[in-house]
């Protein structure tokens, strides 16, 4: 792994490996819907869109168009913290991926007008109504969530934004929210695969090298979590089945608490043979389904634990049946064999995702984004290792109690 900075701020990895003839391009920007703030939602998920809509230089739907003609491929996601674009394309080609993303970093703003605005922003909206509005417990997350942060805080509103707000969004609002945040100084491009650092070194500050630094980033607002208005609620949902989904707040991302809770989840529900699967499905026969899972979010971390009740289940049966299991790591943890297999689950999650050029690019542009260290690809495994029951223990202990989780139950809606 090689690092390396521009002048204008601009942060480097590469990672050469000539396995395969092809080279994965991945840019994250810092920033995500937690650097938006309340009434003003879904700005960063909505440039993700708007950078595909073309630039000074590139017409509309044209990054797609010659990616796709060079026998590549490309995308973008939208999270908490960042906004990432990738693509992944014969070696041959990386001056074009290049310059793609070079040209949309400087050159968007000449570009985008009142047409693209309206044109991504109804894009937005029904993808709203598809993946949270009209899909079966898809405001879950949403409701959960303001159940778990206050209302000022980064993670209290969705990535997508609110319908209202991304309805109300202004192309003044869309310009400011782009030269504020879209910046050398504030990106992370990697390269992963066939090229030589120094050729792919002077491509890159050919095509980067000119563009402005940026403006300094305003820092994001954290307030305490505090105590809650409210720690349960219900909300209906037109579903056949009820669902609970159990959260709690964790240390960040990146913390050896966080790691802890991560391979607490999956002792807890990692595969079939996991305990909260044994128990509620096959045992006890209560819930269709069940998981357990860390997010590895930058501010906060947050524990969650979603199950789905069998048709006449009471959902209270349910309820107490994961607090059981709660309550059981916080007294004596997982029991050698689950800890194991979460161990090896972890583990072999981690080399699966190493062995892709795209996905070992991405993790090398996470690590430097979020903690300046992209050599942390060679370290995760061991952290997982070197953790021990007690570390899980006295995460539960000091996270995952009763009165320090929310918790939201959907029904079936009724019919009126």
């Amino acid at each position: 792994i090689q690092r390396h900075r521009l002048d204008n701020g601009l942060e480097i990895v590469l990672q050469p490996d000539d396995a395969l003839p092809l080279v994965a391009v991945n840019i994250w920007y810092h920033v995500g819907s937690k650097n938006e703030r309340r009434n003003r939602t879904g700005l960063a998920h909505l440039f993700e869109h708007m950078l595909f809509q073309g630039s000074e230089h590139v017409g509309v739907n044209d990054h797609f168009r010659l990616i796709q003609q060079a026998g590549g491929s490309a995308n973008g996601s939208t999270w908490f913290d960042r906004t990432n674009y990738y693509e992944t394309l014969p070696a041959s080609h990386l001056d074009l991926a290049l310059w793609l993303e070079s040209d949309r970093l400087g050159f968007l703003l000449p570009a985008l007008d009142q047409e693209k605005l309206e044109n991504q922003r109804s894009v937005v909206m029904n993808e709203r109504r598809q993946r949270i509005d009209n899909q079966p417990y898809g405001q879950a997350f949403e409701r959960l969530y303001e159940l778990l942060y206050p209302v000022d805080h980064p993670y209290h509103w969705p990535v997508i934004g609110y319908m209202e707000d991304i309805e109300a969004a202004t192309l003044d609002d869309v310009r400011e929210f782009f030269a504020t945040f879209y910046a050398p100084s504030n990106a992370v491009l990697t390269l992963a695969g066939d090229f030589r650092p120094d050729h792919a070194l002077d491509r890159i500050d050919h095509y980067f090298g000119p563009l402005p630094a940026g403006q300094t980033i305003p820092e994001v607002f954290v307030p305490g979590t505090g105590d809650r208005d409210q720690q349960d609620a219900t909300m209906e949902d037109a579903v056949e089945l009820s669902r609970l989904d159990v959260a709690a707040s964790i240390p960040r991302f990146g913390d050896r608490e966080w790691y802890a809770a991560d391979l607490l989840a999956t002792s807890l529900s990692g595969g079939k043979s996991s305990p909260l699967y044994r128990d509620l499905v096959y045992t006890r026969q209560i819930a269709t389904d069940v998981s357990a899972f860390a997010l590895p979010t930058e501010v906060t971390g947050s524990f969650v634990v979603v199950a789905t009740a069998k048709p006449d289940v009471d959902i209270e049966m349910l309820t107490v049946a994961i607090e059981e299991h709660l309550q059981a790591m916080t007294d004596v943890g997982p029991s050698d064999t689950d800890l194991d297999r979460a161990r090896n689950r972890v583990t072999t999650a981690l080399t699966d995702q190493f062995q892709r050029l795209d996905d070992r690019a991405d993790l090398l542009s996470m690590f430097t984004t979020y903690f300046n260290d992209p050599d942390r690809i060679h370290s995760e495994a061991q952290i997982y290792a070197e953790l021990e029951r007690e570390d899980l223990i006295e995460l539960a202990r000091g996270y995952l109690g009763p009165d320090k989780r929310v918790s939201l139950t959907v029904v079936p809606e009724r019919h009126r």
